[in-house]
């Protein structure tokens, strides 16, 4: 398809003022710490396991190093400190704690300490590593789909009935496993131990459940002769453990998103913007793709008259993701397919907005979500709006295709639903495959201005928040019509000055030189 007649230089002041949005945030935001942050650390450093009363050992180690006045400093020097003075493994130093036997203080030797913690840290690093190579083999052994990929929903809150329907939807035809949480985990400050079987609307993200989820999907991939991607929700209040447990289980999609839990589930800004710097480094490190949650302003918000507010936060998105070390086929930034269906010329209108998001950002790796606030339990008339979704994505060579379901407003999805729904989006890819090849715009034509005046309103707001900060931008409501405050919400608690001497070894790590290159 040819392309809309875009300024580039608009563009570019677009993305020039976004990147000064994020290096501001992170300018404020990285003398901090947060306790998921440092349970993180030392999930990835080898602490797991539960106490008596299935309180997760990491959580019971940095309450721990809080009443001791020591988290600050970061817990990996001290835990490794103690591993050193003790003679034990890092597994014992948590539950000497957990059991009163051990209070863990600065270690004697900071020096030892620090090169302990690293030691290990790049024992983690290489684990992450073979997984990213393992990824890669099975992809060069079996192939993949080509895009959209089809990405498809599981979420009976029972994981081992997951894994049953997550196969049958690969045998199917869907490239992407998405397992939904459960309802409310977000909020949860610790993460749930073990294989469960009791979720709420979704699955507990628990790393047993990864595991399983991947093994599983690793065999159908090898039966269907394609690599299946595993997907989970990287978000709320234990955004970096997630990202953590994923990225020791292999996962190669996490939902993502720098603003979602600020806006739609009420987590302290402060906690928001700390744990997702910290989580995507480690998605950006483990090769998993973020999705970004714009979709999600377009339930609340008008998806016509917002559309400018999706790119202003996928601009903004882009940069939080370079920070932490995301390259563009890894960044999964998010839009949606939600104009009403009553409006004149809606589909245009559309087709628009996708072109010019597949534009603004040609490299990256894009989410295109299915319609589901105009969806009306008329299944017939669902099926075509998902049929028209279909199109948009192929025309606009989307990355990952959220397909929709008929069923939207109505129920979970079941099987047949969901079958449904790779038949239509199969049809539809495989009929228009080069249909983009064949067409163009017209020149001055609705669909060009409509993308020039989106564009032209996104610049506009992005300079707006570059003079007033993203953090008073979002209290104003800019972002889905909702406000949301610096000091409100949940998890403010567990926000932490970082001492002059505050130690963690993944960054260095996981990001070698970009410290010093932000600082200078």
């Amino acid at each position: 398809m040819s392309h809309l007649a875009l300024d580039q230089a608009q563009i570019d002041r677009a993305r020039t003022a976004a990147r000064r949005i994020a290096q501001q945030v992170y300018d404020d935001m990285h003398r901090f710490t947060t306790t998921a942050v440092e349970r993180a650390t030392l999930r990835l450093m080898g602490v797991d396991g539960v106490d008596d009363n299935q309180v997760p050992l990491p959580n019971r180690l940095v309450s721990h190093l809080q009443d001791q006045g020591l988290l600050q400093h970061g817990a990996a020097a001290i835990v490794a400190g103690a591993m050193s003075t003790h003679g034990m493994r890092i597994q014992q130093v948590a539950q000497a704690v957990v059991d009163g036997q051990l209070a863990l203080q600065r270690p004697s030797d900071e020096a030892a300490a620090r090169r302990q913690a690293r030691t290990m840290a790049q024992q983690m690093c290489a684990h992450i590593t073979r997984h990213r190579a393992t990824r890669d083999a099975a992809i060069g052994e079996t192939g993949e789909a080509p895009t959209p990929w089809l990405y498809l929903i599981v979420a009976t809150g029972n994981i081992h009935e997951d894994i049953t329907q997550a196969c049958a939807a690969a045998e199917q035809g869907a490239d992407i496993i998405a397992v939904i949480r459960s309802t409310g985990q977000s909020l949860l400050d610790y993460v749930p131990y073990g294989a469960t079987t009791e979720g709420f609307g979704g699955t507990y993200a628990t790393q047993e459940n990864f595991k399983l989820m991947r093994a599983a999907l690793d065999e159908v991939g090898r039966r269907t002769g394609r690599y299946i991607r595993l997907t989970n929700y990287c978000s709320g209040l234990c955004m970096p453990e997630i990202a953590a447990m994923g990225a020791m289980e292999r996962l190669d999609m996490m939902l993502n998103d720098s603003m979602y839990g600020i806006i739609f589930r009420d987590i302290n800004m402060q906690r928001t913007f700390i744990d997702q710097f910290f989580s995507r480094m480690v998605n950006g490190y483990a090769g998993i793709i973020i999705n970004t949650g714009e979709d999600n302003y377009l339930t609340t918000a008008d998806a016509y008259e917002a559309a400018h507010t999706v790119l202003a936060s996928q601009l903004i998105n882009e940069q939080f993701a370079y920070l932490s070390g995301l390259k563009p086929d890894q960044m999964g930034l998010g839009h949606a397919f939600e104009i009403n269906p009553g409006l004149d010329n809606g589909f245009l209108w559309e087709l628009a907005h996708a072109q010019l998001v597949r534009q603004v950002f040609p490299e990256a790796c894009l989410k295109y979500m299915p319609p589901t606030k105009h969806m009306t339990g008329n299944i017939f008339k669902g099926h075509v709006q998902d049929a028209l979704f279909n199109v948009v994505s192929v025309l606009t060579q989307q990355n990952i295709h959220l397909l929709g379901m008929m069923t939207e407003a109505i129920h979970t999805p079941f099987i047949q639903d969901r079958f449904l729904a790779i038949q239509n989006a199969k049809y539809v890819f495989g009929t228009m495959r080069e249909l983009h090849a064949e067409i163009s715009f017209t020149p001055g034509g609705q669909i060009e201005r409509r993308a020039q005046q989106v564009l032209a309103e996104t610049t506009e707001l992005l300079s707006q928040i570059e003079h007033t900060g993203l953090p008073a931008a979002i209290a104003k409501g800019t972002f889905a019509d909702i406000s949301r405050t610096l000091t409100g919400g949940k998890g403010l608690d567990g926000v932490v000055a970082k001492s002059t001497d505050y130690f963690n070894p993944f960054p260095e790590l996981m990001l070698p030189g970009m410290n010093e290159e932000r600082a200078s």
